[in-house]
């Protein structure tokens, strides 16, 4: 697996400060997308043993809240093979961070519940068990709007995994009552 960046004091990408890790390699090619450099699978470094490190480092850190997960798609089979060790490592050595993970996939795809699903491999459940927050949908710039949190556009949820598991149901993340809407601009004559 490659990786594109890590930023270890990421306020956007998930509640709270967040050391944040862009994957590389994505299937889903989003029109719109803000980071197309990134659906290369060889885009950027090797992740490797230093890289784990440099975010295990930074998760020390008493005032970050937690790690993200984006990219790229980190739900692409390859990288979920990657991810899932790391995911493993990081909830036993940090277990109160919370672990947010942004996918251009749907929740039920993920989960086999709509189906037979590319991305619904063998490791998919467990990697799954460490998230906390499940960014879904693919990006859509029909629909993108200024004012949601922590998403591009109105067909991406947030959902609260924990709730959801607990539930049986998906479960959106209750900080989306906070999303702003703005008015459109006015036309001056």
């Amino acid at each position: 697996m490659h990786y594109g960046a890590i930023k270890k004091f990421d306020i956007a990408n998930g509640e709270g400060i967040r050391v944040t890790l862009f994957v590389s390699g994505c299937r889903n090619r989003c029109e719109g997308c803000f980071q197309p450099e990134t659906w290369a699978f060889d885009y950027g470094k090797p992740f490797d043993e230093a890289a784990k490190e440099e975010i295990f480092s930074a998760l020390k850190n008493p005032s970050v809240r937690g790690f993200t997960l984006l990219g790229g798609e980190p739900m692409e089979p390859e990288n979920q093979i990657e991810l899932l060790p790391l995911l493993r490592e990081m909830k036993e050595k940090f277990p109160d961070k919370t672990v947010w993970l942004f996918t251009g996939n749907l929740y039920e795809e993920l989960t086999g519940k709509l189906g037979d699903h590319p991305k619904h491999t063998d490791v998919t459940e467990e990697l799954l068990s460490y998230v906390d927050i499940l960014v879904d949908g693919r990006f859509d710039k029909s629909r993108a709007r200024l004012g949601l949190r922590f998403r591009g556009s109105d067909n991406q949820r947030i959902i609260d995994m924990k709730k959801t598991k607990t539930e049986g149901r998906v479960v959106i993340w209750d900080g989306v009552k906070e999303d702003k809407t703005y008015a459109k601009p006015q036309k001056t004559p």
